[in-house]
């Protein structure tokens, strides 16, 4: 009996098709939004220009928590709004705070990602 409850715990056929799904709803906003594909490219550029300034362990972390963030808030942007498009498509004065206030959040994280970025890069430049 314990040996196979820890076989159900420790089983990865739901792992992988779990991974699977992600990577697939990665896939589909990269091909289809190209507010993601933008903030993917300036992610992956200023964490090599930190790569090549040489930055130190707790600088790149600080960058790489930053870049995720912008992209988490880009991604839960793109959820919101896909789901409310899928129940309606009338517009209704409370749909567009939702959608605005979604909004909002990736503006601070990208806002969140210049001060950063200020702070780690313009040290090295000036």
């Amino acid at each position: 009996m314990r040996k196979r409850v820890l076989k159900h715990i420790f089983r990865f056929n739901g792992f992988l098709k779990s991974m699977r799904l992600a990577i697939n709803g990665v896939g589909y906003l990269f091909l289809y939004h190209r507010n993601m594909r933008i903030m993917f490219m300036l992610g992956i550029a200023a964490f090599l220009t930190g790569v090549y300034l040489k930055f130190s362990g707790l600088e790149l972390i600080a960058l790489c928590i930053t870049i995720t963030l912008v992209f988490m808030a880009e991604i839960f942007n793109t959820a919101i709004e896909m789901i409310i498009d899928m129940t309606t498509r009338k517009y209704h004065i409370l749909i567009k705070l939702v959608k605005d206030i979604a909004a909002a959040v990736s503006l601070i994280a990208c806002l969140n990602a210049v001060a950063v970025g200020y702070a780690l890069f313009i040290k090295r430049f000036f």
